[in-house]
């Protein structure tokens, strides 16, 4: 009989993507089920939402506890279009058709002292910051971290 607990579910999840990244949900119920799992692509969507995963180039990820700062917005500098400041306190940053939430979240894990705060839509995240200066070292601290 197959396993249905979310927790246990959500458990395995985590140490799949330990394992490296899953390119897709369909690959984790597959894997699920090998393991005894129940699940369904839209239950799986649920618990990475749960679990804090991110997608990136290399597929869904947990967020990794020993990455820097830096690396929060690196894991996902494909995603990054164009970077504008609209005003002295606003950046608006665009992004590819529906990534805006991975980019606005990692610009949330990084902790940065120059981002006070940010909106993420679809393709685009307005990132507000305290002054011009700031705004400055902000775009300065996006172009570095997101360096090939």
């Amino acid at each position: 009989m197959p396993n249905t607990n979310h927790e246990q579910r959500r458990d395995a999840i985590r140490q799949l993507l330990l394992k490296g990244p899953a390119k897709t949900q369909d690959s984790l119920v597959a894997a699920l089920t090998k393991t005894g799992y129940s699940a369904t692509q839209s239950s799986v969507s649920r618990d990475l939402r749960e679990i804090g995963a991110i997608k990136t180039a290399q597929g869904y990820e947990l967020p990794s506890a020993h990455r820097d700062d830096d690396d929060q917005l690196a894991a996902v500098a494909e995603l990054l279009r164009t970077i504008q400041p609209a005003g002295p306190n606003l950046l608006v940053v665009r992004t590819a058709i529906g990534a805006a939430q991975r980019v606005a979240l990692a610009f949330d894990r990084c902790n940065w002292p120059e981002v006070i705060g940010n909106i993420g839509g679809d393709d685009t995240v307005f990132v507000a910051t305290e002054s011009g200066t700031t705004q400055k070292n902000l775009i300065t601290r996006i172009e570095h971290s997101t360096r090939s």
